[in-house]
């Protein structure tokens, strides 16, 4: 299937706890929009053979990250921009650059409670990208990391559940999309779940069927 192209450059960047999917919905929504993934983690393995997570380190990852952003939306090409936006200062200035380049800006907060997101913390699975390039927290390094986010106050976002399947959280950023404009209405439509439905003709091979046990009328 053809990935959907936004009418307009768009940069999506996100909230959540450790652990609560970021990494693998940017990986997912690249694979249905047509986006650049730029990647915090990703980065990080491939400039440090042992990272530190310290702040001189984060600050060379930032500015990295931000460059690369600015050049994608430069030349019309939209962005995940894949790292915790946990400070409104960050978040702010991830909207000037989308400004800057005349682009679209979405926050997804995915909203996951404490406990499960630390549990997936301890739990990733190396062998895929996200868990692979993931910063392996203690608890005192969890807890520090949630005592240092803001919540987004006034301003505008898209919450998701970090426990939903991706196809929820998918229709729900389509959904978003489309009340930017940025979609039409019969893409958003094409790419939402739709429930299977129940098959109420009996199969003619399948022998007598009785009527009297299905709670269906025929009129």
């Amino acid at each position: 299937m053809a990935k959907i192209t936004l009418s307009k450059p768009t940069l999506i960047y996100m909230y959540g706890f450790p652990g609560s999917g970021k990494s693998y919905l940017a990986r997912q929504m690249t694979d249905v929009v047509q986006m650049a993934n730029v990647s915090a983690d990703k980065l990080r393995s491939e400039l440090f053979e042992h990272p530190r997570f310290d702040a001189q380190e984060n600050a060379i990852i930032n500015h990295l990250m931000n460059y690369i952003t600015e050049e994608f939306l430069s030349a019309g090409v939209s962005v995940v921009f894949d790292v915790n936006a946990l400070r409104a200062a960050q978040r702010r200035r991830l909207r000037d650059v989308a400004r800057k380049h005349k682009a679209e800006h979405l926050l997804v907060w995915l909203q996951v409670d404490t406990e499960s997101s630390y549990a997936r913390t301890q739990d990733r699975d190396r062998r895929t990208s996200e868990g692979k390039y993931a910063e392996q927290m203690t608890r005192l390094a969890f807890d520090k990391h949630i005592l240092g986010m803001q919540n987004p106050k006034g301003e505008d976002y898209l919450v998701v559940s970090g426990k939903h399947a991706f196809v929820t959280q998918k229709g729900a950023i389509l959904n978003r999309l489309y009340q930017m404009g940025l979609i039409p209405s019969e893409t958003v439509q094409g790419n939402v779940a739709k429930p299977g439905l129940i098959n109420l003709v009996p199969n003619p091979n399948a022998g007598r069927v009785d009527l009297s046990r299905r709670n269906i009328t025929v009129s």
